[in-house]
């Protein structure tokens, strides 16, 4: 099979589409065909080594794990021993190691489950880790409910495109931010109140929320107390001003500890790969709750440039690549 490789750090160049040995699945693990991936900001962390404290996991000098790619959609080809959950011929999507390949394997408890009938690849291949981040973000951290007041910092983007969504159908009412040129997309997502966020400061229009969710990390959580209800909730899902040593730890840290004061609440989010998770999303696509926003399609062999489209930020949405065309 073609696989994406990176066997240093650095930039997309470092990567070599090589031909490898198709894997074979192991007792309960399950073979896929991949046929979409899809790019996430932590590919490219990954492909650099950035930032630095990265690689205490990943590997100091190199990486660990050569093989690209986390999204993925697909049909399972083959079982291991004792796999009872999938078939031969199922449509599946998940968040597994090297997707940027032709084939992977996955034990069938990972998170991975089945198309809904007529989502495409692509659609299915973009949700995994941006889905599961918006779901956690909200449900699990934010305990949105029916009727709340949501902020979403950074709406047109992978995960907030998700996130959207998700508060619109628990019921919340949608405030959005992102900038003039996605106001009518993120609109379409089921956000009540757009801010185009290159003219108006959201932390100063008086509006009050009763939860926060800050995927992009351009406001301080002072700056969010002020319009945050006094039982209110904040959740840090990351940050677009990383720098190179820890990244977005920094503002995680410093969230946390703003977090410790005060009766409003303050949590931060580390996204954790769950089956059942994907579950929830497989029904909400099912039952057309939840679109993919998809910017752009490239073949399987520039999985690079689709790589560094990401790392400029300005993608809306999800990067699909196809690796079946």
């Amino acid at each position: 099979m073609r696989a994406f490789v990176q066997r240093t750090y650095g930039g997309p160049d470092v990567l070599a589409l090589e031909s490898l040995p198709t894997p074979v699945p192991a007792d309960g693990e399950v073979l896929v065909r991949v046929h979409a991936a899809s790019v996430n900001p932590l590919d490219w962390h990954l492909m650099r080594g950035t930032p630095y404290v990265l690689r205490l996991a990943a590997g100091l000098r190199a990486p660990k794990r050569q093989r690209c790619g986390v999204d993925f959609a697909g049909v399972v080809e083959a079982t291991g021993t004792g796999v009872t959950r999938f078939a031969p011929g199922d449509h599946v999507f998940g968040a597994g190691p090297g997707s940027f390949a032709e084939y992977l394997t996955m034990g069938e408890r990972q998170p991975i489950a089945r198309m809904p009938n007529g989502a495409s690849f692509a659609d299915a291949a973009a949700v995994p880790v941006a889905g599961m981040t918006a779901l956690q973000a909200l449900r699990d951290k934010g305990r949105v409910a029916p009727g709340q007041r949501v902020l979403v910092n950074g709406a047109s983007g992978g995960v907030g495109t998700y996130a959207v969504q998700i508060a619109k159908a628990a019921g919340a009412e949608v405030t959005a931010t992102c900038s003039a040129r996605n106001i009518d997309l993120v609109r379409g997502l089921g956000a009540t109140h757009l801010v185009d966020y290159t003219k108006d400061d959201i932390t100063r229009t008086g509006t009050v929320f009763d939860l926060i969710i800050d995927t992009v990390g351009t406001h301080t959580v002072a700056d969010y107390r002020r319009i945050l209800s006094p039982a209110g909730t904040i959740v840090i899902v990351g940050s677009i001003h990383d720098g190179e040593v820890i990244g977005p730890m920094a503002t995680l840290m410093r969230a946390k500890a703003a977090g410790m004061f005060g009766r409003q609440r303050v949590d931060t989010l580390i996204t954790a790969s769950r089956a059942a998770d994907l579950e929830t999303l497989a029904d909400m696509l099912r039952e057309g709750r939840l679109t993919s926003t998809i910017d752009r399609r490239y073949p399987f062999e520039a999985a690079a440039a689709a790589i560094a489209y990401v790392e400029t930020g300005r993608a809306r949405g999800k990067v699909v690549i196809n690796v079946i065309p």
